[in-house]
């Protein structure tokens, strides 16, 4: 299909893929940037589209590919390691969860969220994928391009994984005193934590979330790191302008020099001259 027959049937399908992108990034820009990038390379390859599947299901497909390798290089969520806690976990006989807590927390958007974001980006796709967008297993296999059996295992272990977050989002809020502190929020007080602009009960509970959070943390490194490197090249650069480029003094040298040889200006008055002998005065 060509990028012109493509374009017009895009809009339509705008909405689906925003709601299935704000379950897979952290806050909404980062969905929208998603969605753009996603119109963009379905564009960009529209010769490859050829009707096998339906235009809403080749979307997500580019989409969950996308998400995918941002979450690769941003290293989210360890996939092996949570998964493996949680299967551990659900292995126990005696494992259970508090099903009133968990099902309050799940029909709070925030609280969802918030487990949603704590589950590797692969799980939550699926069950969402299955789970809110009503898409058959099959059809989330054809979007993460996996067999039927790894689709029905990804829907499996992801929902056990987003039970067990919401459970343990009880005890995250136990931890921190009742007081509520989602990534997100532990994420936009970052910058004010670098600065010093957060007052000592802010800094314990931003320090306690990142304790236990698998997430936060890199990020909080990288935003160390880029501004430690930010100030390291500034030193540098402010430190390399002390220093004068031959080139550069040179070329003020025979500035300095020009102006010292220049005539006096013809607008001074000149000596004046000896009535007797013609000779200007000393």
């Amino acid at each position: 299909m060509q990028a012109q027959v493509l374009g017009p049937l895009l809009p339509g399908e705008v909405g689906g893929l925003l709601r299935f992108a704000r379950t897979l990034t952290a806050n909404s820009q980062q969905a929208e940037d998603l969605v753009q990038d996603t119109l963009i390379r379905a564009l960009e390859r529209a010769d490859t589209f050829r009707g096998d599947a339906a235009l809403a299901t080749w979307l997500h497909r580019i989409l969950h590919n996308l998400a995918v390798d941002r979450a690769r290089r941003t290293r989210e969520t360890p996939t092996d390691e949570v998964m493996e806690a949680v299967e551990a976990a659900w292995r126990e006989d005696d494992y259970t969860v508090d099903a009133a807590v968990v099902v309050t927390r799940a029909e709070t958007r925030a609280e969802l969220e918030d487990a949603l974001i704590h589950v590797p980006v692969v799980y939550r796709a699926a069950v969402v994928l299955h789970d809110a967008e009503g898409l058959t297993v099959q059809e989330v296999a054809d979007i993460q391009n996996v067999s039927l059996a790894a689709a029905k295992q990804r829907l499996r272990r992801g929902r056990m994984m987003i039970v067990s977050q919401l459970a343990r989002g009880h005890e995250r809020r136990a931890a921190l005193g009742e007081v509520p502190l989602r990534c997100w929020d532990a994420r936009r007080n970052i910058s004010g934590y670098l600065d010093g602009e957060l007052d000592d009960q802010q800094v314990g509970r931003l320090r306690r979330h990142l304790e236990g959070c698998p997430t936060c943390p890199p990020l909080v490194a990288s935003l160390v790191g880029t501004a430690r490197a930010l100030r390291q090249h500034a030193d540098a650069d402010r430190d390399a302008n002390t220093v004068i480029p031959a080139a550069l003094a040179q070329r003020l040298a025979e500035q300095v020099g020009s102006l010292r040889l220049r005539p006096a200006s013809t607008t001074e008055r000149p000596p004046a001259a000896d009535s007797a002998s013609g000779r200007r005065r000393a």
